[in-house]
């Protein structure tokens, strides 16, 4: 998945040419602080200039078995190794009537759809998805949408789409909300103590965080992630922002 800076929409609350740099710089909190919630992810010379590069997150091996053991695609490849359209929230995220929510579901919020008749949104109490909030809730992201969130093919989770990360003010915007102002368990706790050490220090995050992100968001994330370590418990919702992504997808 290749995005080049050349194409970016230029915001009001973020630097212009900068989203790229924002994807590449999420990975790199991804993976050097073990969450592994993000696909590997760099910067790349392309035909329309510098930009990140993702690597594709194949379709789940649930969809792979929908489409059928030996099926073809264009070129006569196998299906299986084409990129398929994953389901909208990865099976985990969903817009649902109150009585379809699954019993063990988080409830974020309860609405009403275009006839008036009440929906909620709700996510899976799923490891996968926690660290996911956690990763989300440290790298300040602005735009966690359902869309964004991706099972690959061997079950694992990730979330994708980190332009709108690293904001100097704080903008965690997440349809993730379900465990907010819950503690955190013992290995996220611990996860998050070693991105705080860190972020604190010289390490190979860093480093690799200076080369892409000006220093005070450098600064200033590494004070997000020791705050959510005193508390050891998940953000709640602000009141004066809105803290939810709509539509949700």
């Amino acid at each position: 998945m290749y995005k080049p800076i050349s194409g970016e929409k230029p915001l009001w609350d973020f630097p212009s040419g900068t989203l790229g740099l924002r994807e590449t710089a999420s990975y790199a909190l991804s993976a050097y602080s073990g969450l592994d919630v993000v696909p590997p992810t760099a910067l790349r010379d392309g035909p329309f200039g510098p930009g990140s590069v993702q690597l594709w997150v194949n379709a789940s091996a649930q969809d792979e078995a929908v489409a059928g053991e030996g099926a073809t695609g264009l070129g006569g490849l196998p299906l299986a190794v084409e990129p398929l359209m994953g389901e909208p929230g990865a099976g985990v995220v969903d817009v649902l009537p109150p009585a379809a929510v699954p019993g063990d579901w988080k409830q974020v919020l309860v609405a009403e759809d275009a006839v008036g008749d009440p929906i909620v949104l709700a996510h899976a109490d799923d490891p996968g998805l926690r660290r996911l909030a956690l990763f989300d809730a440290v790298a300040n992201n602005t735009d966690r949408k359902g869309g964004h969130i991706l099972r690959g093919a061997h079950g694992r989770l990730f979330g994708v789409d980190h332009g709108l990360t690293f904001n100097l003010d704080d903008k965690l915007r997440t349809v993730l909300w379900g465990w907010a102002g819950e503690p955190l368990d013992d290995e996220l706790a611990e996860l998050l103590g070693r991105l705080v050490t860190d972020l604190s220090g010289d390490s190979e995050l860093h480093t690799a965080l200076s080369g892409l992100l000006e220093a005070d968001e450098v600064h200033r994330t590494a004070r997000r992630a020791a705050q959510l370590l005193r508390r050891r418990r998940f953000p709640k919702p602000p009141g004066d922002w809105h803290a939810i992504p709509w539509p949700p997808f």
